[in-house]
């Protein structure tokens, strides 16, 4: 028999984490891996558009590494679903290199784009303010897992793989519109 979707349960704002304890869902930990679960469907949002922009083998790699960086923000969010050890241990950690292919990129992208002498509003192409998008949510995700860091559990490795994935969405961003020549709009005072 098929499970339904709707359990009822979380009806008066409570919810399980992984191993079973009842929490709210203004919990801390809720508002961490929700953050992370929102990062992940703009990252689909931008994955969905890569086909419609005509970026070649570019954009075929960046879907396969946007593939793995969703991945990974689904293990990290199961892991701050967790505050059980035993249960913790047996969940998927981030892909072995996954810091390094980040850094790779942005090495590769920033070689290739010409320098920043301004700060640059999100926006030019529709898929660069996506990958913006992404860039402003995952900031929100690094600031909630920080704050629950505070109190609980959190591999630093994670802390460490937001903050660069940030970085490496502002930089993917930047590069979209780089292959797309879309103009990137610097922020004008006053």
């Amino acid at each position: 028999m098929k499970a339904k979707i709707y359990t009822k349960t979380g009806d008066k704002g409570q919810t399980s984490l992984v191993g079973g304890t009842r929490v709210a869902k203004t919990d801390i930990r809720l508002v961490a891996y929700g953050t992370l679960d929102e990062l992940n469907s703009v990252l689909g949002v931008v994955r969905s558009s890569l086909s419609s922009a005509a970026l070649g083998e570019f954009g075929g790699a960046v879907d396969a590494s946007l593939q793995v960086v969703q991945n990974n923000l689904f293990n990290i969010g199961s892991h701050l679903a967790c505050e059980d050890a035993k249960f913790a241990a047996a969940l998927p950690g981030l892909s072995a290199g996954g810091l390094a292919a980040l850094e790779k990129d942005m090495d590769a992208w920033e070689a290739e784009l010409p320098p920043l002498r301004n700060f640059i509003l999100p926006g030019g192409s529709v898929l660069a303010a996506y990958a913006h998008l992404g860039r402003t949510v995952c900031r929100r995700a690094e600031r909630e897992t920080l704050r629950l860091a505070a109190g609980a559990e959190v591999s630093s490795e994670y802390i460490v793989y937001l903050n660069r994935l940030s970085d490496w969405l502002f930089l993917l961003a930047r590069e979209f519109n780089h292959r797309l020549k879309q103009p990137e709009f610097e922020w004008k005072k006053g």
